[in-house]
């Protein structure tokens, strides 16, 4: 199943936590120090949170779709290579506690956009460094 992905970057992630596990009805499928995501089915999202910076609103980090496989992740990258938007592939990158092959591009207002595969849990315990989960590579 394919899912849009939203990534949230809050200031308060266990109040956003908290609010988000009443408005969908679900509790997170994954949390890890500053970091939660849910994985909602009804309607299907996969709503990413991001500990930020304290007392900043809310802010969009970036959009994504998740698919089911690699194989989805390339035949993306090609179709969006065809079409003429500049991609950049990461494979085998660990983003958000779990091991990924990915695609990023940029839409027209400069928002990233990943086309994404979770091939694995990551064993990271640990808070990542200052905005490095889910930032494409430079």
């Amino acid at each position: 199943m394919s899912r849009v992905q939203l990534a949230l970057r809050v200031s308060d992630l266990e109040g956003s936590v908290a609010f988000y596990a009443k408005l969908f009805g679900v509790e997170p499928a994954k949390r890890r120090p500053g970091y939660a995501n849910f994985a909602i089915e009804n309607p299907p999202l996969k709503l990413v949170l991001l500990e930020g910076e304290a007392e900043q609103p809310t802010a969009l980090d970036h959009l994504g779709v998740e698919v089911p496989s690699t194989d989805e992740v390339d035949a993306a990258t090609r179709r969006l290579t065809d079409s003429g938007l500049v991609t950049l592939a990461e494979n085998d990158t660990e983003c958000c506690y779990a091991l990924q092959d990915k695609v990023w591009v940029r839409g027209p207002g400069d928002e990233r956009w990943e086309v994404y595969t979770v091939k694995a849990d990551s064993p990271r315990l640990e808070k990542p460094a200052e905005n490095a989960c889910c930032a494409p590579a430079a």
